[in-house]
């Protein structure tokens, strides 16, 4: 049975101003809405539900009841709206969240559907916003059969990268995650650095303890065009790489980052030769690769893996524009790398 303690918080997670406001901010992340403005409904949901576990879910019906809720430090007038809507008071708020935020899906619907699972995901064990069980629970309610989890390396401090100590806790943590959610699947993972002269941020015996390994550059991504040419066909070379990563690294949206410069043709070469997919990257604001050079990886014969590259559950749902740039491109299903079932996928890529 479960202790007291626990059926509390199983209680505060059932509450109506608790799924409510766990919905809002899903439509947040999934409209890529300023973090101040998710953290701030982060920030709420968690004072009512402490308060909720102290003295009972009532305590928050009835400061909505008595038009009190502001009264709260960190309560706002949205936060209020959210949760009186929980309680039978008008979801205009939320209403029109779900209308503007929805992901419309056009030539790739078909391409969606096909869809297995995400290779690029994120969790607390890094730098994504939400629990690595919780992002694998988001990932199964989109119908997806796996999620790769694909925290950073420890080169990347900023996104608290893992080392290859907290790795082997977090894929610890992934066989328990696996043995709840049976028949969904976390796949072992990580996004890997990828140093300046191509060497990658993890020891070659923690890369192949992993069942897929995304090869990234996150930092001097403006490096001299051949320098950068090396650094890359030497990552993708290496037979623990499996997906190189938003390749160009550049930023078409809010603080703009004009993209890397490397030989193209070179690259994607290498990728063929070595059979490392080339990803496209589905998040809003990187759009990677630009058109041109997802047509010349598939001039190449690369293949091609649709991820999310989310930070948060609602930011899974970004594949949708992925499949659209991918079936506007006319790339194969057979081509794309998570069309597969997991278990087809890691027989790929160990073979």
């Amino acid at each position: 049975m479960p202790s007291p303690d626990e059926a509390a918080a199983g209680s505060v997670d059932k509450a109506p101003f608790k799924v409510a406001l766990d919905r809002v901010i899903y439509l947040l992340d999934r409209d890529l809405a300023p973090v101040q403005k998710v953290r701030a409904f982060a920030k709420g949901r968690t004072l009512l539900s402490e308060l909720a576990a102290e003295r009972g879910e009532q305590a928050v019906e009835e400061l909505v009841r008595t038009g009190r809720l502001t009264s709260l430090e960190g309560i706002g007038k949205s936060i209020e709206a959210v949760v009186a809507g929980a309680y039978g008071g008008p979801t205009d708020y939320v209403d029109e969240l779900e209308a503007s935020t929805t992901i419309a899906i056009g030539p790739g619907r078909e391409l969606r559907s096909m869809l297995k699972g995400d290779c690029h995901s994120h969790s607390t064990w890094s730098d994504g916003g939400a629990e690595l069980r919780t992002m694998a629970l988001a990932a199964r309610d989109l119908g997806h059969e796996y999620l790769v989890a694909t925290d950073h390396s420890a080169r990347l401090t900023v996104a608290h990268g893992l080392s290859p100590e907290r790795l082997s806790e977090q894929i610890g943590e992934i066989e328990k995650l696996n043995e709840e959610l049976d028949p969904f699947r976390i796949l072992t993972g990580m996004e890997v650095d990828i140093l300046d002269d191509g060497r990658l941020d993890l020891p070659d015996e923690f890369l192949a303890r992993l069942d897929v390994v995304v090869g990234s550059v996150h930092h001097r991504i403006h490096q001299d065009r051949d320098e950068m040419t090396k650094r890359l066909v030497r990552a993708v070379a290496s037979p623990h790489v499996d997906i190189l990563g938003h390749c160009t690294n550049r930023k078409v949206l809010g603080n703009k980052r004009q993209p890397s410069r490397f030989d193209a043709d070179y690259v994607f070469a290498a990728c063929a030769q070595f059979d490392t997919s080339v990803e496209i990257n589905c998040r809003p604001e990187r759009q990677d690769p630009p058109e041109e050079l997802l047509e010349l990886a598939l001039e190449w014969d690369c293949r091609i893996s649709i991820d999310s590259d989310a930070h948060a559950p609602g930011q899974l749902e970004w594949v949708n524009y992925g499949c659209d740039k991918a079936a506007l491109a006319g790339v194969e299903p057979e081509r794309i790398l998570n069309t597969r079932s997991a278990d087809d996928l890691l027989e790929l890529l160990d073979a």
